[in-house]
């Protein structure tokens, strides 16, 4: 088995400020999608030009931020926010959550897309194949803090962590969730796609790959498993993204519009 390296989470230090190596994987995420999104934009069926790409990222990364935070204190820390309103603001407190996140994205998208006269559907097939990769350095990040480890194992591609062997699914969802997902979205919107096909794809995928990981993932301390013995808070959120995006990609081959034609 691999032996954990125990990576100092602050690269480095500037007085008082603090580089961490999770906040580096955020600022690699997000040029990651400014790039590809540059890339996208000069398609026939985009909703957006180049010029407008930065205002679309600045929304986005709005409702990363907002919709992530605000989802892991309702979901994952609602006795702290309880107890302690501020909680909310106490970033190194805690964590982010993709759930809340991808809301913040869609109500992001909602918002400019209203701007621009472009229906949410629209935008999100757009971004939906820029997003995966963000997510898989995102769950970087988590495994250089040493956080979300599966449940024991005696695999050879463990890691001993206080001496036992555990799962990196941190590393098992930046494979799938991170770079299997945007190769499988990236080649299916090579051309154009019915309309909401995208979105639905990005969904169901995503739904079906966290579903997946979570039998590896050790549930929250004080959320633990909430039925049968094995349905985690993860599966009970990612369960209706499956169901949604299958939906969606039926209804989008049943209309048979393209996203230009939205």
């Amino acid at each position: 088995m691999l032996t954990y390296p125990e990576i100092d989470p602050v690269i480095f230090s500037i007085w008082i400020l603090k580089i961490r190596w999770y906040g580096l994987m955020y600022v690699i995420a997000f040029l990651l999608a400014w790039w590809l999104a540059k890339r996208r934009c000069n398609r026939s069926d985009s909703p957006v030009n180049s010029e407008q790409v930065d205002d679309l990222m600045f929304y986005g990364m709005l409702g990363v931020i907002i919709g992530g935070r605000v989802g892991y204190a309702l979901v994952y820390g609602w006795d702290q926010l309880t107890s302690d309103p501020l909680y909310l603001f106490k970033i190194t407190q805690g964590g982010m959550s993709f759930h809340g996140g991808l809301l913040g994205v869609m109500t992001a998208m909602w918002l400019y897309g209203r701007k621009l006269g472009h229906s949410i559907w629209r935008m999100t097939d757009f971004v939906a194949p820029i997003v995966p990769l963000g997510l898989g350095f995102g769950r970087i990040g988590n495994f250089i803090n040493g956080e979300l480890w599966g449940k024991p194992t005696d695999v050879p591609w463990g890691f001993i962590v206080d001496g036992v062997g555990v799962h990196a699914s941190q590393l098992y969802e930046a494979l799938l969730e991170g770079l299997v997902l945007f190769i499988i979205l990236w080649w299916y919107s090579a051309k154009p796609r019915p309309y909401l096909a995208v979105s639905g794809m990005f969904l169901l995928f995503y739904g079906i790959f966290r579903f997946f990981v979570e039998f590896y993932r050790i549930p929250d301390a004080h959320l633990d498993y909430l039925a049968l013995g094995w349905v985690t808070m993860g599966q009970v959120l990612s369960a209706p993204m499956i169901l949604a995006g299958l939906l969606l990609v039926i209804m989008a081959y049943r209309n048979d519009k393209t996203v230009a034609e939205a």
